[in-house]
Formats: structure tokens, sequence, C-alpha cells
């Protein structure tokens, strides 16, 4: 894989993660408004915006549904729909770092679907980036010291089906259109939570609510987009790992907006997470180094390879043309017969 073409993933996918990490904010801010399925139905209704500058002249909107891929199609549906419904109800319950930290298993969960369902290659230092990620969230959560409740389940959850769509989008990638990627995640927040909303469904009052429902739902749909380029650019066990830039936003967005500081435990356990991303980074920096190094080297040898050819061809010419003139000189001063 083209090594400009790989980075262009991974920077995709962390900007994916930073407007993910904004618009659970905002789904937080929302907590004892509004019916979670409510606050989760709006990512797909504001998301809605975004169609027109995705699709493409001679597109039309009901390509939204066509698909080459029907199974992929409705597995990130439904996969989207789990997720974000899980995930809203994750925030309001928990501090945004915790519920992160879970969700940080997403990587654990890619990784193994990537090696089952899509073959692809992870190296030794892959997987352990992804343990040591792991080994940081039981430090946030401590299983056994303090109680685990309903929140962190939906926060799990969400870290599987995210890890679902990931693998959907990868499959169905290069076999669908933009449009049709992007409206399945659409169609699931839309027609899941619109139907679990119907019980307890009340109307938005005042100016506050409303931007904060569409800063919840825009930015999680603009996620959805920026994610869905990142999977058509790199491996989906790539686009998972720069998960872990989201949780520097996390605790930027705690401590700031929620006033809700770290304890010891916690910042301990962000800090391997962190490493385990770091690592990966570092990892994956000198891979590309590597990989581009090889390319230029490669390259430059074609091209050396390419003058020798020409001249030694010229030299044949050139001498082809030699021959070819002292035999016309031979067959004029040769006696006739």
């Amino acid at each position: 894989m083209d090594p400009k073409t790989l980075f262009s993933g991974i920077t995709l996918a962390l900007g994916a993660f930073a407007s993910y990490a904004i618009s659970d904010a905002f789904s937080k801010l929302l907590g004892g408004q509004l019916d979670p399925f409510e606050v989760a139905f709006s990512g797909g209704v504001f998301g809605l915006l975004l169609l027109p500058f995705i699709r493409k002249p001679g597109e039309a909107y009901s390509d939204v549904f066509r698909t080459q891929e029907p199974a992929m199609w409705a597995l990130r549906a439904v996969c989207t729909f789990v997720a974000t419904a899980a995930s809203v109800e994750a925030f309001m319950l928990l501090p945004m770092p915790e519920a992160l930290s879970l969700m940080f298993l997403m990587p654990l969960f890619v990784t193994i679907l990537s090696v089952v369902l899509l073959k692809e290659k992870v190296t030794a230092w892959a997987w352990l980036a992804v343990v040591l990620g792991f080994i940081g969230v039981l430090i946030v959560l401590r299983p056994g010291v303090r109680a685990l409740h309903f929140g962190h389940l939906c926060a799990l959850i969400a870290a599987v089906a995210n890890a679902g769509s990931v693998i959907a989008y990868r499959l169905a990638g290069q076999n669908s259109a933009r449009l049709s990627l992007f409206g399945s995640s659409l169609a699931g927040p839309l027609i899941g939570n619109g139907i679990l909303m119907w019980a307890h469904a009340s109307w938005p009052h005042g100016v506050t609510t409303w931007v904060y429902l569409f800063g919840y739902g825009f930015l999680a749909a603009f996620g959805q987009l920026l994610m869905m380029m990142a999977t058509a650019r790199a491996p989906a066990n790539r686009v998972a790992l720069p998960q872990y830039s989201q949780m520097v936003w996390g605790v930027a967005l705690s401590y700031l907006v929620f006033h809700q500081p770290l304890d010891g435990w916690t910042f301990v356990g962000i800090l391997v997470v962190t490493l385990s991303g770091l690592l990966n980074w570092i990892r994956q920096r000198i891979r590309y180094e590597r990989m581009a190094l090889k390319e230029r080297l490669e390259r430059m040898q074609a091209r050396k390879t390419a003058k020798a050819a020409e001249k030694i061809a010229a030299k044949q010419a050139k001498d082809q043309a030699l021959r070819e003139h002292q035999q016309a000189i031979a067959d004029k001063i040769s006696p006739t017969r």
C-alpha cells in the first residue's frame, strides 16, 4: 500500500475521533433533558445536511439505499444505530474519560475481526499496543474495587458496535458508492432510534438545547464521513488505533466543561492507554519511513536501469548503422559478377 495513502487514512481517522469527542460532550450536556434515543436520533437528522456535499454529479439521493453489498450496508446501519444509542447513554451516565476508556477496547475487537474476516496481517507490535491499551482500561475501571453499572455496559456495547462498523466499511468500501456508505450510517440512527424514542420523546425547548442537539448530531455524522474516508485508505486495524487521541479530547472536555478532575488511578490508566497508542504511532512512523525509502531507492534503480538500457540500445543502433554503412561500401567496391 502507498505510504502517503496509508498516512492520509490515519490522519482522517484522527479528525474523525476529534469530531466524535466533541459530539460526545454535546450529548453529555443533554443528559436529563432529553431521552437518549431521541438524542441519538438527532445524529441521523442533522447528518442529512452533509448529503449534498457527498453526492457526486449524476448521483441521485435514492442511491443512499443502493449498494452492491446489501448485507454490509445493513450491518453498517445496525452497528451505527447500536453504537450511537449505547454511547449516548454511556456518556450521560459516566465521566467522559471513563466512558472513553471502555470504548477504547474497539481496537482490540477490530484487530481480532480484521484477522478473522479480512485476513489482514497484524504484527506482534500491533498486538502489544492493543494489549497495553486493554491493561490501561482495566486500571481506569478497577473491576472488583469499584462498582460497575449500566453505563459501563453501554460503553462496552458501543465499542463492539463501532468495531463492527469499521469492518463493514472495510468490506464494502471497494464495491459501494460513497453516498451509499454514508447513507447507511444515517439510516441506522434514524430508523432504530426513531422507533425506540417514540414512547418517551419530547419536543426540545430553548435555543441552548437545539444548539447542543445540532452539535451532537452534525459532528457525529461528520465523524462518520471522515471515518468512511479513512477506512477506504488504510487497513481496518490501522484506522482503529488513532482512537487514542480521543482520550486527550475527553480529558480536556471533562475538566474544562464538566469540571470533573481525574483521580490518581484514572490518570495512570489513561497514561498507559496513551502509551499504547504512542507505541503504535512510532512503529507506524518508522515503517512509513522505511517504505518511502525503499520506494525512492527502487525508483532510482529503475531510472538507472532505464538510462543504461537506453545507452545500450543507442550503442547497438549505432553499431548496426555502422555495419550497414560498411556493408554498403563493400557492395560498391566488390567486382561485379
